[in-house]
């Protein structure tokens, strides 16, 4: 392996889909060993019952130049995480970067459904899926991170805090999950700070995930049909260009001057010069506020 993470270890909690799986790609791209954990194996799916599987990504994570640990892991349960996170340690005896991605929510939320009329089960289930197994997760595996300086944890939610802080978003069990993790990445930045490390939020834009693509009826070679339908989906990412950004904070040597801080994929694009694979820079959240929010027709000319 060669690349700028060659001998770096990785840990992408929630790996299986979405942006999890870009992430761990793009780090295998940059020479990292990652580990790569969800509930979806090939013998058995989650309650999700989609066909992707954490042993997909780890070979795509080896395809593309690194080495993929594919781990079952229920990151509600801190014995599996505790055991996962020995596995590592006797294995790799580091950990360089953690990613809290595990989410799990698309199926048990509602839109616009106030809280008196959400079903309650559901909503608390998303909120232990989206806050319990970054707390759990990060429990467990901090201190081998901090076994070595310069490590790095991103807490993966939906929104920047600018953007979240003055708008509701989606519903109330929502709108906690993604605020917590945002809080997440903020508290994490205090205490790791001072102990060598870094933490910082990160959320991609309107991602073409295989579940957003599935429900336009799109692929992602022919994503663009689906503009018919939405139009404002012309800002739209693939779940590699946050990958990439991942990548490029656990490159850089002066990573802490991010930390504690929330970040988007395409404005820490504008900083590193990265692109997504069709080699534009969508910059969906500067989009959503000047032009989707706005009111104003779609167009994502100068945002991409």
């Amino acid at each position: 392996m060669s690349g700028p993470l060659a001998g770096k270890v990785a840990l992408v909690a929630g790996a299986t889909r979405g942006a999890g799986r870009g992430i761990a790609v793009e780090l295998g791209a940059a020479g990292a060993t990652v580990y790569v954990t969800g509930r979806s194996t090939r013998e058995r799916r989650s309650e999700y019952d989609r066909p992707e599987t954490i042993e997909d990504t780890a070979d795509l994570v080896t395809a593309a130049g690194g080495r993929g640990v594919a781990v079952r892991v229920d990151h509600l349960v801190p014995d599996e995480v505790r055991a996962l996170v020995e596995r590592i340690d006797a294995e790799q005896g580091r950990l360089d970067v953690l990613v809290n991605d595990v989410w799990g929510g698309e199926l048990l939320f509602d839109w616009d459904a106030p809280v008196w009329e959400h079903d309650l089960d559901k909503g608390l289930r998303l909120l232990r899926l989206a806050i319990d197994t970054h707390a759990i997760t990060s429990h467990h595996a901090l201190p081998l991170l901090l076994r070595r300086p310069g490590g790095l944890v991103v807490e993966m939610t939906d929104g920047t805090a600018e953007y979240n802080r003055n708008t509701y978003r989606v519903s109330f069990f929502y709108d906690i999950a993604k605020a917590a993790v945002l809080r997440m990445g903020f508290a994490l930045g205090h205490e790791l700070g001072s102990r060598g490390a870094s933490a910082v939020t990160l959320t991609p834009g309107w991602m073409r995930s295989e579940i957003m693509l599935d429900n336009f009826g799109v692929t992602e070679e022919n994503w663009r049909d689906a503009l018919e339908r939405e139009p404002h989906f012309g800002i739209s990412e693939t779940p590699r260009y946050v990958g990439r950004a991942v990548a490029a904070l656990a490159a850089d040597p002066d990573v802490a001057r991010w930390n504690g801080q929330s970040l988007s994929s395409g404005g820490l694009a504008q900083v590193y010069g990265f692109t997504d694979l069709d080699g534009s820079r969508p910059d969906a959240w500067r989009y959503i506020t000047e032009v989707q929010d706005a009111g104003k027709p779609a167009d994502a000319t100068g945002y991409r």
